[in-house]
């Protein structure tokens, strides 16, 4: 998306996994898998209608964040309309709007399973073509680059994963945000070495958190998502400011 602020929970898109799947709790929470299939569905949903809504603005930096908070806002007022109506579904998701690992179970890890394998096959099979695309559209279409296809299939990838982490760790933030840019000045821009070491450290990153949450307020168990707020909202807060050839970085 030529942004380097557009991780899932900024632009919306964890958002939309999280209604989706708050949905389908209600509608059909008897059905295996549906809860998984909704999330990744609402995930991918969110991440085109952002896009399109930024493309139909002039797509730049800032019009793509300003998109992305206004449909998470939208689908977050979704969630606490079921929350409200549905007390007792959320109730049964303890941590899920906050995001955290308590009361994951083996079999919504393995429902969520296929979604990770697909979605990380996927993006490594990108890899290449994601290194081409960093070159920017003119010169990627030059080289022969299906521009188009390569940005649907990336967020289909995206998707694929944000919304299988979200089914069963809730409404997580600022994972996607701090560790490719973390990886990023360790390994380079070589996207064959960064999607797959974006992988381990974010979830390195996660497991650490959660344990120090566990840790530091015991006998009481702080979401891990809230501790990821925290770490999470100051870092997001240095790239808004960052300035790069004299100007703000958006």
């Amino acid at each position: 998306m030529n942004n380097a602020m557009a991780s899932p929970n900024v632009i919306g898109v964890n958002a939309g996994a999280g209604f989706f799947a708050l949905l389908a709790m209600v509608v059909v929470p008897t059905v295996p898998g549906a809860m998984q299939f909704a999330s990744f569905l609402g995930a991918l949903g969110c991440s085109m209608l952002v896009y399109l809504l930024a493309w139909r603005a002039g797509l730049s930096r800032t019009t793509l964040v300003l998109a992305g908070l206004a449909v998470s806002g939208m689908l977050t007022a979704g969630i606490n309309t079921l929350k409200l109506l549905w007390p007792e579904i959320v109730a049964s998701s303890p941590g899920f709007l906050t995001g955290g690992l308590s009361g994951v179970t083996m079999g919504m890890l393995a429902a969520a399973f296929p979604y990770f394998v697909v979605g990380l096959l996927l993006a490594l099979f990108l890899a290449v073509d994601l290194n081409v695309l960093c070159l920017g559209e003119e010169s990627a279409t030059g080289l022969g680059l299906h521009v188009t296809r390569t940005r649907f299939l990336g967020i289909l990838a995206a998707a694929l994963l944000a919304g299988a982490a979200v089914s069963f760790a809730g409404l997580l933030s600022f994972v996607g945000l701090l560790a490719p840019h973390i990886v990023r000045r360790l390994v380079g821009n070589d996207h064959r070495v960064l999607l797959p070491a974006s992988a381990l450290l974010g979830a390195a990153f996660v497991v650490i958190c959660d344990i120090a949450a566990r840790l530091l307020f015991a006998p009481f168990e702080l979401p891990v998502g809230i501790l990821l707020s925290l770490i999470g909202g100051p870092f997001f807060l240095s790239l808004l400011l960052h300035r790069k050839r004299g100007r703000l970085y958006v």
